[in-house]
Formats: C-alpha cells, sequence, structure tokens
C-alpha cells in the first residue's frame, strides 16, 4: 500500500504527538495516527507496549471513512 514514510530522527514529529518513549520496552512505543488532507487527526493509537498496534481492519476502515467523504466532497 503506498503511504508517505516521515523520518524523525531529532523525534520532532513524535514529541508534537506524544509519542511515548519508554526505555524499558525499547525506546518509543507504537503510535498509529492518521491524519486527513486537511491536517485534521481521524484515527490515533498510542500503543502500551511494542505489540499493541491496531489491527489493520480498524485503520482501514478509518482510512475509507476518509475516502468516502472525500470522494462525496469533490462530486459536487
Amino acid at each position: 500500500m503506498p503511504m508517505i514514510g516521515l523520518a524523525d530522527p531529532g523525534s520532532k514529529i513524535a514529541d508534537i504527538y506524544q509519542q511515548e518513549v519508554n526505555l524499558l520496552k525499547l525506546g518509543r512505543m507504537p503510535a498509529v495516527i492518521v491524519i486527513d488532507l486537511e491536517g485534521i487527526i481521524r484515527f490515533i493509537h498510542y500503543g502500551n507496549s511494542m505489540s499493541d498496534i491496531p489491527e489493520n481492519k480498524t485503520v482501514l476502515a478509518v482510512l475509507d471513512e476518509i475516502n468516502s467523504k472525500k470522494t462525496v466532497i469533490n462530486s459536487q
């Protein structure tokens, strides 16, 4: 699936979105954030462990919802 990757060597973006750091759990905890084209956060999940990530179907449902609204907006 094509998507934009974000290099964040200084952790500036991770800090802005308050991604947790836990050195006892190998560093940054997982965070999944979906931001629409208008810059609005549509989904956010902060993991409590390295295996705590949302299921693909959950994130894909959010993306489908965003895309369906985009289609409605573009068709007007």
